[in-house]
């Protein structure tokens, strides 16, 4: 098995110390879904759909809305 390159390391290190407050608001796409109260009702109907079902899809473009941002904030400038 061939040795990682210097570099590859460096670049997982820097990576692994990555203490960026951003990284606190990967957390709301995961406490947000679990608060019952949001999902305790059968009102609002979107498009005929049940607000359960509607939630549902809010809640990933949520996850992938703030994952987006976290990663615009933290990528480092020399990074493509």
């Amino acid at each position: 098995m061939a040795a990682p390159e210097p570099e590859a390391l460096d670049t997982a290190r820097s990576r692994a110390k990555d203490k960026s407050p951003w990284n606190w608001l990967l957390f709301i796409p995961i406490v947000v879904p679990l608060i019952p109260a949001l999902f305790n009702a059968d009102s609002p109907r979107l498009f005929g759909f049940p607000r359960f079902y509607w939630l549902q899809l809010a809640w990933i473009l949520l996850g992938v809305g703030t994952t987006t941002l976290v990663y615009q904030m933290t990528k480092k400038r020399g990074d493509r």
